[in-house]
Order: C-alpha cells, then structure tokens, then sequence
C-alpha cells in the first residue's frame, strides 16, 4: 500500500505521513523543501521503519500535477492513498504587487489538486479503490479582507471535492475534504509562546489532532469532515456581522 502526501515534509503533512506510515503505508512524500524532505525521510524510516520516497516538486506551477503522476508511473507507484496537503497563506490587502503569489496560490490550491485528483483518481477507478483527502479550511465558509484568494481557493477544493465524492463513489474510491480551524504549523508564522497559549485554550489545535479525525473520517468515506467547534460557532458569528462593521474592522486594521 502506498500514501502519496503533498507538503509532506512538514507541519500536518508530515503527521499525515506519520500515521499513515504507522498504519502500514509506504510513503510518497512530495514537497519543494528539499531540506526538509530529507529530514522528514530519515526521521520517518527511524521512528516508524517504513519505506520512504521523497521527490522535490514546485506544485505551484501550471504542470506540476502532469509531472508528478508521471514520475509516479516511471517508479512503478500505484497510489492508494492521494493527499493534497500542500498550502500558501498570506494575510494582507490585494494590490498588483501580489500577481504572481495569488497565481501561484490558485495553481497549487486549485490546478494541482484537480488535476491530481482526476490523474490519480483514474487508477483508482479502474482498481476499484483508494481514497484521497483534500484540505480545505474552515475558511472555505468565511469570505474576508486579507485572506481573499484563500478563503476562495479553499471553498474551490470543498465544492469540487464533495461533488467529485459522488462520482468515485460508485467506483469503490472515497473523496474527503477536511475543513479545518487554525492548526498549529509553520503555515501561520505564529510564535512558539503565542502558539503554545493557543493551543492550551484551545483556539488552535495541533497536527496530530486534526489529522487522526480526518484519516478517520477518510478511512469511513466520509465526504466532508469539519472538526472543531470553532467551525460551526465562528462562521455563524462572522455571517452576522454586519457590512459596515466589517469595513470599520479591516480600515482599522490596515492602519
């Protein structure tokens, strides 16, 4: 059996390859930290004694998907396990300036995951199985100032990754997208004491958290996971903020 993780050298990506590698899986992790990917290969084959692969791959390009199934299919891979984990955030008011990185942004979230998971899904179809689990965010639901072409990307990858559910359903493959709240991974650039509170009240929770509810709820086929209840009280508090409250917040925010 074999688990082909994007963004597998660090934050959840790399506890998504730890328990998936526990659970038997040989392991494809993807990634454009070539550092990091070598760290995470040894750390993995001395902690758990799995067989690890890595392959350096920038996902935000056009043709990254293209490249990566190929590759795939030169070593042999048949892949049981997709998932697309890799991500970019930032946080700021759109202007010119910022083209090429919200590009970038829509590739990775957008082009690199469709492609791969019609490209994968397709082996998976003709096997008659496999899963493959798309992170979204809980911010697919929450369309703000700042995080603007993320919070659209991610509601991109829930949409697609719940209708392309039912297709695959019939073919033996489960889709799942998990919509998680804030997480503690490098993604964020948060400190170590600030994260440290945060997880402690729990307005952030850790990797390993999040990522044994969402193996769980792919491993059951279930369409869309949404852990936390921060996901169910905070998109509703933000919808019933008013416009102008809104516009006051994000003013004040930007200085």
């Amino acid at each position: 059996m074999v688990a082909l993780i994007t963004g597998g050298s660090s934050g959840m990506g790399l506890e998504f390859a730890r328990q998936l590698g526990s659970k038997g899986y040989d392991l494809v992790l993807v990634s454009n930290q070539e550092e990091d990917l070598a760290r995470a290969a040894c750390e993995l084959q001395e902690s758990i004694g799995t067989t690890v692969l890595t392959h350096w791959s920038n996902l935000a390009l056009p043709d990254a998907a293209d490249k990566l199934f190929d590759w795939c299919a030169e070593e042999n891979l048949f892949v049981d396990v997709l998932v697309n984990d890799a991500g970019i955030f930032f946080f700021k008011e759109l202007d010119v300036t910022d083209l090429e990185r919200v590009q970038a942004m829509i590739n990775l979230h957008v082009t690199t995951v469709t492609r791969l998971c019609l490209l994968f899904g397709q082996q998976m179809k003709e096997r008659g199985s496999g899963y493959i689990l798309n992170v979204s965010s809980m911010t697919a639901r929450i369309p703000a100032p700042g995080i603007t072409v993320y919070s659209a990307t991610k509601a991109y990858l829930r949409s697609f990754g719940k209708s392309l559910s039912y297709e695959l359903q019939p073919y033996g493959v489960g889709v799942t997208t998990v919509c998680p709240a804030a997480i503690a991974t490098p993604l964020y650039k948060i400190d170590k004491k600030t994260m440290e509170v945060l997880s402690r009240i729990r307005l952030i929770h850790t990797p390993e958290w999040l990522v044994r509810r969402a193996l769980r709820a792919m491993f059951r086929k279930r369409r869309i996971v949404s852990p936390s209840s921060m996901n169910v009280y905070l998109p509703l508090l933000i919808a019933l903020l008013p416009s102008w409250l809104i516009s006051r917040l994000w003013k004040k925010w930007k200085g």
